[in-house]
């Protein structure tokens, strides 16, 4: 491990998660952000549900750890959602299962330490036309629809409300965008650049509003040896250095 230490932020769930740091991912578009403030750990799963979640959770996020993360980052139910095949075989998990799974994670999550915090993503859209285009020869009865897209992102969002668990609603984020169809994803259903950039503004404003202690929004969490110093690049007034600790000009979205 190297030091300095630095809070740990922990985004764990399916391939939404393990793909963050691809195609301008919202994973690496964090680690951008809070360089030098946190360290991002990627625990993602390709075509996991909430079931094989709850199998790995205490491997996963040990309660007997020494460090505990300052926040993690949960999405699972997009494969959950998916419509059940006739073999009994595959990633669907009914409703009310997937509810309780996800109410275990949230408890767990809640448990390790006073100040970890947890923000739930709720199952995004799907552009059904281009998810059938693009498996049709590879699996057998895949059904990913919108329907049940949403019914599992409105019981993410009430379970979160009952227990106390900050929320992003992707659901209803991604149709804000005229175009969200095409936009928001590269295969129907996996995230392109414009659809990573949505997550990360819902996450950023929930962890601007939220009140905790000590905040975890980037503006307000210090920068690792941020302190000014006479190795810095001198000022025009040729007396002086500027302190490029926190620019962040080479961004090209500005975060708030």
């Amino acid at each position: 491990m190297v030091g300095p230490q630095r809070p740990q932020f922990v985004l764990f769930g399916s391939s939404i998660v393990q793909l963050s740091y691809a195609n301008g991912g919202w994973g690496a578009i964090l680690s951008d952000v809070y360089a030098r403030k946190a360290d991002i750990v990627l625990r993602g799963y390709y075509g996991w549900n909430s079931r094989r979640a709850v199998e790995v959770l205490h491997q996963v996020f040990p309660k007997d750890a020494g460090t505990q993360p300052s926040l993690v980052i949960v999405y699972f139910g997009g494969n959950d959602s998916m419509g059940p095949h006739s073999s009994g075989l595959g990633p669907h998990v009914p409703l009310p299962e997937y509810i309780e799974h996800m109410r275990s994670i949230a408890v767990h999550l809640q448990s390790l330490s006073d100040t970890t915090r947890v923000i739930f993503l709720s199952c995004p859209p799907v552009n059904e036309a281009k998810v059938r285009a693009g498996v049709s020869g590879i699996f057998s009865e895949l059904v990913r629809t919108n329907e049940l897209c949403r019914q599992y992102s409105e019981a993410c969002i009430e379970l979160c409300q009952e227990v106390g668990v900050k929320v992003v609603d992707l659901w209803t984020a991604f149709q804000k965008r005229d175009d969200w169809l095409n936009a928001c994803f590269t295969d129907g259903v996996h995230l392109s650049a414009e659809g990573s950039k949505i997550v990360v503004e819902e996450i950023l404003k929930v962890l601007k509003g939220a009140e905790w202690e000590p905040s975890l929004h980037w503006k307000s969490m210090l920068t690792e040896f941020g302190d000014d110093s006479p190795y810095d690049l001198v000022a025009f007034d040729g007396k002086t250095t500027l302190n490029p600790s926190d620019w962040t000009f080479h961004r090209e979205i500005q975060w708030d």
